[in-house]
């Protein structure tokens, strides 16, 4: 399967119509944030306050509440402002095909930190479809902006020097 996906011409086609449809996603939503004055505050809270439990009762993410109260929350406003622009750049680096795997890695970062937070939703549907992106590697962005920038990166910002051998 992961061979398919990363090497075969019409699992790129596939990929390209699967990565659109999630750029569209993540952009629309940030996009929505940017524009309505978005203020993660009152989520934030909400994760203190109802951490998710399980059956018994336990709180089955403590150190994911502790980082939230002790280092997300007072942070909130620049928060706030990395999760509208994060959504909306991850959705155009999707859309575009331009650093794809690094988009949609920041993608299922954002989609397990809302699971953490309790937040089910879409979630895990788009990680569902992300994996498959990431599974795939260049490929998914092949038909995309990656056709030109990743070989550009590679030879301009990976070039590896040569070692003269006497």
């Amino acid at each position: 399967m992961v061979k398919f996906l990363r090497n075969n011409k019409y699992a790129s086609i596939i990929l390209a119509i699967i990565r659109v449809y999630l750029g569209f996603e993540w952009a629309i939503s940030g996009f929505g944030k940017i524009t309505s004055g978005f203020s993660a505050s009152g989520m934030l809270m909400g994760v203190i306050k109802n951490p998710v439990k399980g059956p018994e009762g336990n709180v089955l993410y403590p150190w994911f509440n502790g980082m939230v109260q002790h280092m997300v929350l007072p942070n909130s406003g620049a928060i706030s402002f990395m999760v509208a622009w994060g959504e909306f750049l991850v959705g155009l680096g999707l859309i575009f095909g331009c650093l794809t795997t690094a988009a949609t890695f920041f993608a299922m970062l954002m989609n397990f930190s809302y699971m953490l937070a309790g937040a089910i939703s879409v979630n895990p549907e788009y990680i569902f479809l992300e994996m498959f992106i990431i599974f795939a590697g260049f490929n998914a962005g092949k038909i995309g902006l990656d056709f030109w920038v990743i070989p550009w990166i590679r030879t301009h910002v990976f070039k590896h020097s040569k070692i003269d051998k006497a």
